[in-house]
């Protein structure tokens, strides 16, 4: 069992709880919860395709439908394989715990106190950037027929929910409006919790990992110290010897659960990438198109969402990468910029062995074909943009 405020997880827990996916305390009423939000997303991606049987085949009719059938689409996956490996996270969410069992210096329980803290911080900001805005387009779609209430109006002038997404339910839907508007929130706000949720849990490993690199630092750091001070007892190369080894073998750990944590969901990181420069792109274009013809805001809000969700879960996947990278690099920077050449000559062998694995950058890496980095997000925007721009060229 872990301990929730060590790991200080606490709202990361919270999320997981709301849709579901806490590995902890299996319930019946948590597999009901599972069905419930998995049928909910799945039966919305579903009354959107249906689109395509009754209303008239065109280029616009796939782009649009097309552009929100990704985003949702997405949810469906990110819920689906991380419940199918409801039991990996588990045995993640041990393995944080006996790492932090393990540790015994108060300066090195701090540097991982600091980076579950940075955790916390991220997980409320997204929390609120979800909580807080989410409502204004909801009670937007809303305001029409509020206004034909106040106003004694008994048919409703527009129809919002049919210009922001197109849905087939085989139904009258005017007169289910409520209804159906009531399943595509439900869908948006069930599908941006479980993004939140299944992302953070994630990043926890790997900012976990950037805890762990930090550490391997500080003990490189911390027994050249005491070697450059007393070098001359053979106790205390002894001790800087084991110093060494643990410092080489938390980098290593390091390395290991970074890796393990990723592999598992390397195909699922691919597939939502992919949907997210195609869905990018598509809806580049609906903004675009929608402001070129001077329409309606309804006609770029879903858009304007989906797009926010894109760009903010590509920044934050690449600076988690990024940070993987920068850690890894700071290990050796602090290996090579202590002064090994004041060390004794076993101490600085051990140390240019640690150098030696310099030479090749350790990255977070899917599929071979994508890397967790600032240049590798830009170039997934540039290329979302080029799609966007072949595809407005062809249209326009």
């Amino acid at each position: 069992m872990i301990c929730i405020e060590c790991l200080n997880i606490d709202f990361n827990r919270m999320l997981l709880l709301a849709v579901g996916l806490w590995p902890y305390q299996r319930s019946k009423l948590a597999r009901f919860q599972i069905i419930l939000l998995l049928t909910i997303l799945t039966s919305f991606v579903i009354f959107q395709i249906t689109a395509f049987l009754t209303l008239k085949f065109t280029a616009d009719l796939v782009i649009n439908v097309s552009s929100s059938v990704l985003l949702y689409t997405i949810f469906v996956i990110k819920y689906s394989w991380f419940h199918s490996n409801i039991e990996v996270v588990k045995c993640f969410l041990e393995q944080l715990q006996n790492i932090y069992n393990e540790l015994t210096d108060a300066n090195e329980i701090n540097i991982i106190k600091k980076y579950n803290s940075d955790i916390k911080r991220c997980t409320i900001g997204l929390m609120l950037s979800v909580i807080l805005p989410l409502p204004a387009p909801i009670l937007y779609q809303f305001c029409p027929n509020f206004f034909d209430i106040l106003l004694f109006i008994n048919e409703s002038r527009r129809f919002p929910l049919k210009k922001i997404i197109v849905t087939e339910y085989f139904i009258d839907q005017k007169k289910y409006y409520y209804l159906i508007l009531l399943h595509a929130n439900v869908a948006l706000f069930i599908g941006l919790v479980t993004i939140i949720a299944t992302g953070m849990i994630l990043i926890v490993y790997q900012q976990f990992a950037c805890g762990m690199f930090r550490i391997a630092s500080y003990r490189i750091e911390r027994a050249m110290t005491v070697d450059i001070l007393r070098k001359d007892s053979l106790r205390n190369k002894n001790w800087t010897y084991k110093k060494l080894i643990r410092a080489v073998n938390m980098h290593r750990e390091a390395i290991k659960l970074s890796n393990s944590s990723l592999r598992r969901f390397k195909i699922m990181f691919f597939f939502v990438v992919i949907i997210m420069v195609i869905g990018g792109s598509l809806n580049l274009f609906r903004i675009f198109q929608a402001l070129s013809l001077k329409c309606n805001f309804e006609e770029f809000l879903f858009p304007l969402i989906s797009m926010a969700v894109y760009i903010i879960y590509i920044f934050i996947a690449c600076y988690i990468g990024q940070q993987i990278m920068d850690h890894n690099i700071d290990v050796f920077a602090a290996a090579y910029n202590i002064q090994w050449y004041t060390a004794s000559s076993n101490v600085q062998k051990m140390i240019l062995f640690l150098l030696q694995r310099s030479t090749k950058i350790y990255n977070l890496n899917i599929a071979g074909l994508i890397v967790g980095s600032f240049e590798n997000g830009a170039g997934l925007l540039s290329t979302t943009i080029s799609y966007f721009t072949v595809l407005y060229s062809t249209r326009v």
